[in-house]
């Protein structure tokens, strides 16, 4: 009785530890894996935030702890330095569209960053195109007949866009020297107060991601007449190419994980491979398209190539404009 008693005091302490070590076996695992920080440049709840956390909920099995860290302003470059002063680890990345890595070089006089040499590419994650948009006080209902009014009442051809040196801006210049026809550009403090100026009838059209248009578009509220891309968007899959409409000018951007300067070897390659996977897995590529992304998931190099094609396709209309901030 006393060796039954033994053995079941035994058992039960065994047993114990069993649970013990494989309630453990989860946290030693986690510690193999390291953490991540996805830098956000911009506001909570605005596109980039939005697909980081996308980003962030699909890999969050290859990390053990991920962390969406937001810190907007000056266009996404405070998040681009705090990056650029990371430690090349792996552990520290950021999340953003393309222009700051392709047009503020342009731009800005005095960028405190080089695009090219203080960050590491990772994955180009999606790109996306715009809507050339028509507003309620133009009555235009394709790109012929608004280059013909703009031609014959240049008044007419006002376009706004959510300041001087964004993309949009760049869109209507490109435009312009793609048509040989003059456009007003009418810059404002952000995207909001455009669309308002659009509605209102104060301005007769903007460049637009289609995303944030189409809505207004499928309530006949504003007329999407074109899209910029290669291909017609599939949220509003009747509405041609600029291309289809005689314009010969094609124009995306894109949104991409960068880490600092350094990264490399095992940290970048565990970052890259876990990028490629997760975009294409259907679950995530289902929802990016459903925001109106066309998904990627590029590997390093691939995102390096995206990069440096955008940079020299947008330095001519950007330096035909004259437009230099500090």
């Amino acid at each position: 009785m006393n060796f039954i008693h033994a053995m079941t005091r035994r058992t039960l302490q065994l047993t114990g530890l069993a649970a013990i070590l494989c309630a453990a076996l989860p946290a030693v695992h986690a510690q193999d894996k390291p953490s991540l920080k996805i830098l956000v440049g911009f506001a909570p709840g605005g596109s980039a935030d939005v697909l980081a956390r996308l980003i962030a909920e699909a890999i969050r099995d290859d990390f053990s702890t991920i962390i969406v860290d937001n810190k907007p302003g000056t266009g996404g470059r405070i998040a681009l330095n705090a990056v650029k002063a990371a430690k090349p680890d792996g552990q520290t990345v950021i999340v953003l569209p393309s222009g700051p890595m392709v047009l503020f070089p342009h731009v800005y006089k005095k960028l405190d960053y080089d695009a090219v040499k203080d960050f590491t590419p990772v994955s180009q994650i999606a790109r996306f195109q715009f809507g050339v948009v028509s507003g309620p006080s133009t009555n235009v209902k394709s790109v012929a007949d608004m280059l013909a009014k703009a031609k014959t009442d240049p008044s007419s051809a006002s376009y706004g866009t959510p300041g001087a040196g964004t993309l949009p801006h760049f869109m209507g210049v490109l435009m312009e020297q793609s048509t040989g026809v003059s456009l007003n550009h009418v810059p404002f403090q952000g995207g909001a107060p455009a669309n308002n100026a659009l509605l209102g009838g104060h301005i007769g059209y903007k460049f637009d991601v289609v995303s944030e248009t189409a809505e207004l578009h499928h309530n006949k509220k504003v007329r999407i007449i074109a899209v910029t891309g290669p291909q017609r968007d599939p949220q509003v899959p009747e509405v041609p190419t600029l291309k289809e409409s005689g314009v010969n000018m094609e124009a995306t951007a894109w949104f991409a994980m960068y880490g600092p300067a350094g990264l490399k070897g095992e940290q970048l390659s565990r970052l890259e491979k876990t990028m490629m996977k997760a975009v294409r897995d259907p679950a995530l590529r289902d929802k990016l398209i459903k925001l109106g992304y066309e998904p990627i998931g590029s590997n390093s190099a691939d995102l390096a190539a995206a990069q440096k094609t955008d940079l020299a396709r947008w330095e001519k209309p950007i330096k035909a404009t004259g437009v230099q901030l500090d």
